[in-house]
């Protein structure tokens, strides 16, 4: 890769030497003669590579280091001197100086600084670019009103080291909500853990979350240090929180009460200073009740509660996020994007969708890949939505009944299974809205065999 290389230094046969090195090796040498020269060349013909010297009249070289700085930070800046000390390198590298050379400098390390400054700056570039498409990708998009509420509720969390509990159902962006408070915290440049709860067996979830020595258990080979301890500093997403074990919440609880770990096998405790956010698509409260859920645990996490709203309450969001979608899935594919016509995004508007966000995602790259033309139009929008998108609870009644009777038992186990779902399985809270004592919609749902692991 040719390069362009500029060399500052007041020594005119330092200058020229360098420059014959960098020109045989193929790349583009610029010479100044002075600290500010350089600065001007620097703004001027964008480098990649700078050798600096240390010592020059007038503006030194730790002086013009800073002043590159605040001009370009992707640049590489090489310091060279004829009166190198251990301090000078030192102070060199605090202000972000790449390597620091003796003279005379040997025509081999010019060279190697060179090799290895693109490298790195090659590296730079690379991490800023996937950052940004972090970004991108964990950007939450919209502007209804049910959402302007969640982004208020962020921005209130997020400077705080209060613990956090998101709720939703499955699909609506709990993640993204978590990235945003993490992001936006004063702990937004540390690490952010996330443990999915629900995928680790039980057996696992214990040595995951808090690490454990070697031969602490049959397999145990070497040590492993857990997600609370790696979260040191940062924050951890403990993902479908519902679902650990009471054995689990308990050790969490201790976490959160004492800031310690105690790894399995080992007696000793570690601090750690780790947020800690929360999330689940389940009814806590239903099932502190079912005496599956600490309460102490609950009331800990959910010092600042944080409900996200279902896609079918945020309707006027749904062709920001096809237009979203449809932007990240070409940029990360190399892919030619194809254009969804009004009618499409109606007919997408009004779908439940189910599986929330993360439903119309892959149902927006799936209209990408699988549409022949360059236009989306509702013929292609109806072949992979849902056949119940097209009508509600008496539609699909109509379809499947027989008789009279019939008909109305369908329609009703549907109008129920609809507002269960709408209201997140919450059986106190739907039997309030649908105008039905509590104890009647239990033998509804008993009378129907309705459940939510079925029906959910």
């Amino acid at each position: 890769m040719n390069a362009r290389v500029l060399v500052v230094d007041d020594e005119e046969a330092i200058r020229s030497t360098m420059k014959q090195a960098i020109d045989y090796a193929g790349h583009d040498c610029l010479l100044a003669r002075s600290g500010q020269e350089g600065l001007g060349m620097v703004e001027r013909e964008s480098p990649d590579v700078v050798f600096l010297d240390i010592k020059m009249p007038g503006m030194d070289g730790l002086e013009v280091l800073k002043r590159i700085r605040e001009i370009d930070e992707s640049v590489e800046v090489v310091i060279i001197s004829g009166h190198g000390t251990m301090e000078t390198g030192r102070e060199a590298t605090k202000l972000g100086a790449f390597s620091c050379l003796t003279k005379p400098i040997e025509t081999g390390d010019i060279l190697l600084n060179i090799r290895n400054a693109l490298e790195q700056r090659r590296l730079k570039t690379e991490v800023t670019s996937y950052r940004k498409l972090a970004e991108v990708r964990h950007e939450m998009v919209g502007e209804s009103p049910a959402l302007v509420q969640v982004a208020d509720a962020i921005g209130r969390a997020a400077p705080t080291n209060s613990t956090v509990l998101i709720q939703g159902e499955s699909g609506v962006g709990k993640e993204l909500v978590a990235r945003a408070i993490h992001r936006n915290s004063r702990r937004g440049k540390e690490r952010f853990v996330q443990v999915n709860c629900a995928a680790l067996p039980e057996e696992l979830i214990e040595s995951e979350l808090f690490g454990h020595e070697r031969g602490a258990f049959t397999g145990a080979t070497q040590k492993q240090i857990g997600k609370f301890e790696q979260a040191d500093r940062g924050t951890i997403f403990l993902d479908e929180v519902g679902d650990m074990s009471l054995r689990t919440q308990a050790k969490v609880l201790r976490v959160l009460q004492e800031g310690e770990v105690e790894r399995l096998g080992s007696a000793r405790t570690i601090k750690v200073d780790a947020r800690v956010i929360a999330a689940t698509n389940r009814n806590l409260e239903e099932a502190i009740d079912n005496g599956t859920f600490r309460e102490d645990l609950y009331f800990r996490l959910s010092v600042i509660p944080i409900q996200v709203p279902p896609l079918r309450d945020r309707g006027e969001d749904i062709s920001r996020l096809v237009a979203h979608f449809t932007d990240l899935f070409c940029t990360e594919n190399n892919f030619r994007p194809k254009r969804f016509t009004p009618a499409a995004i109606d007919l997408m508007t009004r779908e439940r969708w189910r599986g929330n966000v993360r439903e119309l995602r892959n149902t927006v790259e799936r209209l990408m890949v699988m549409t022949p033309g360059e236009t989306i139009d509702t013929a292609e929008a109806r072949e992979v939505l849902p056949s119940d998108a097209r009508g509600g609870a008496g539609e699909v009644a109509a379809n499947l009944a027989g008789t009279l009777r019939e008909f109305k038992e369908v329609a009703e186990r549907a109008f129920l299974v609809e507002k269960l779902r709408e209201h997140s399985w919450n059986i106190s809270k739907t039997a309030e809205v649908i105008d039905t004592p509590r104890s009647n919609l239990y033998k509804k749902l008993e009378q129907y065999q309705i459940k939510q692991e079925q029906d959910a």
